[in-house]
């Protein structure tokens, strides 16, 4: 007789219900927002935005292009970066043992993924930092793929977005790091030029010298519901000013009623929404 939860589970899991006894990990999801218990198929399903309370759950940079780009034609730009310990940094542990476990939780090799796809049939280049690898933090490597996505870009007149979330610079690069705030601004200059549009889409949480640079220069700035972007944290800013800050300060509904960002979008309208604007420029 089948018991209640083996008529729930998902077919993907059903497969492989003869092998095993045990209930598969990974079924269930706990909103972070409303604490709310969440089945993953259906949270997929939804854009994995909580259905209880709309909470934008955080996914990583390969899900997020997945759900963003269409399924055809997909093709990985500057796959084979990987995180260079430049200056030999050690901290409590040394850059390349943080490097290494990096890529072991994330299953990066970076903190940035580019693909060139289609967007409803519309050829675009996409990038999405991973916040799972040093909190998606921004290092020479990490500049350079995105500067060989803008160059893709402009070589074969593709419009380019880039989905950011990020802790900033990453301190065991030191002025390496710095110095690609200035080098990527420097090549979204080139796509302005170019007549190319870039459209830069922030996440929660996008922070420091990507929200300074990659983040807010877009020919159009989105962000999803809620999510925090600044250039340093409310804590730090209050206790260097000595001052109250007000309520909801650097989440997105806040910037944008005060022209720091263009719209907010709900994950789910991303795909139409980006579509329709990009039809609105002149770039072919």
């Amino acid at each position: 007789m089948t018991n209640w939860f083996e008529k729930i589970l998902p077919s993907f899991l059903k497969k492989d219900q003869k092998k095993k006894s045990s209930i598969p990990l990974g079924l269930w999801k706990n909103c972070n927002s409303c604490n709310s218990i969440l089945y993953v198929p259906e949270l997929e399903a939804n854009s994995f935005v909580c259905t209880k309370c709309d909470h934008h759950i955080r996914i990583g940079a390969r899900t997020r292009l997945e759900m963003f780009l269409d399924p055809e034609n997909k093709e990985e730009i500057s796959s084979n970066k990987s995180g260079y310990d430049w200056l030999k940094f050690k901290d409590t542990k040394r850059y390349k043992t943080r490097l290494s476990e990096a890529e072991t939780t994330s299953g990066e090799k970076e903190a940035i993924v580019v693909i060139k796809g289609s967007l409803l049939k519309l050829p675009v280049v996409a990038a999405a930092f991973e916040f799972r690898f040093m909190g998606g933090s921004m290092g020479s490597m990490v500049g350079q793929k995105f500067v060989e996505a803008v160059e893709y870009s402009l070589k074969n007149r593709l419009p380019f977005i880039c989905f950011s979330t990020s802790g900033g610079a990453r301190m065991q690069e030191s002025l390496v790091s710095l110095y690609q705030m200035a080098r990527t601004s420097a090549f979204i200059e080139k796509m302005s030029k170019a007549k190319l549009p870039y459209i830069s889409v922030m996440i929660d949480p996008i922070y420091g010298g990507v929200a300074a640079s990659i983040a807010m220069l877009g020919d159009i700035n989105i962000a999803e519901p809620k999510a925090l972007v600044g250039f340093t944290g409310p804590r730090v800013i209050e206790q260097t000013l000595n001052v109250s800050l007000p309520e909801g300060f650097q989440k997105s509904e806040f910037l944008l009623e005060h022209g720091a960002i263009d719209m907010i979008i709900h994950r789910k309208e991303l795909r139409p929404t980006i579509h329709r604007l990009l039809t609105k420029f002149e770039y072919s």
